[in-house]
């Protein structure tokens, strides 16, 4: 396992529901939470140099991830295989790289093709120049990112006004299932209730000895 320092700093952002889910068993896609959380997702990709997102991600929710400042955009899938018809691939913005981590992307106009793991890859962003990554999802990919003890700050919306429950709906780090190699300690730094939208702003800073 790499060590923290070797990734860029890692923030994470999500919406979740009053019982702890990012979506409905259906994979119900964003859009379910206020104007004040998209307003603050857009904030909150303003200082990042890369966004992050897993395939399953972009796809449900179409996302063709800009930003102020054209950060990176970098998507995950394990088999590699994405549709190059996708509006990420025909909207303007930062350079578009895709990593497969057990197969090949082939090759799409204007993005550059990674293959490795995760690992690697967050030390291949780090290495150029990349200080600040922040990943919107989804949970199968922050999942992985807890894993490796990457994630230094975790920004959440919890939404009051929704419950979604059911076994098979995913929360932060994914669908319920094995527990993670140790526990990860964070301390809560902001907190900020969103009067008349029954949400309220969360975020957390990893703790370290």
């Amino acid at each position: 396992m790499a060590e923290s320092g070797a990734f860029p700093f890692l923030s994470v952002n999500f919406a979740i529901s009053a019982d702890g889910k990012i979506s409905s068993t259906a994979r119900r896609p964003s859009g379910w939470t206020s104007a004040a959380d998209h307003q603050r997702l857009k904030d909150l990709r303003q200082d990042a140099d890369a966004l992050l997102v897993g395939r399953g991600t972009l796809e449900a929710d179409r996302m063709t991830m800009t930003a102020p400042g054209n950060p990176w955009r970098c998507v995950v899938s394990r088999t590699g295989k994405f549709d190059p018809a996708h509006p990420l691939f025909h909207t303007s913005g930062g350079p578009i790289h895709l990593l497969g981590t057990e197969a090949a992307p082939a090759a799409i106009t204007g993005a550059t093709a990674h293959t490795g793991t995760l690992t690697s890859f967050l030390q291949e962003l780090s290495a150029a120049g990349i200080r600040h990554v922040h990943c919107e999802g989804g949970g199968s990919l922050v999942r992985e990112l807890a894993a490796l003890d990457a994630i230094e700050m975790i920004h959440l919306t919890w939404a009051g006004h929704t419950l979604f429950g059911g076994q098979a709906a995913p929360t932060l780090t994914g669908v319920p299932g094995d527990f993670l190699p140790a526990s990860r300690p964070y301390e809560l730094v902001d907190f900020q209730p969103q009067s008349g939208t029954g949400e309220c702003f969360l975020s957390y800073r990893r703790q370290r000895s």
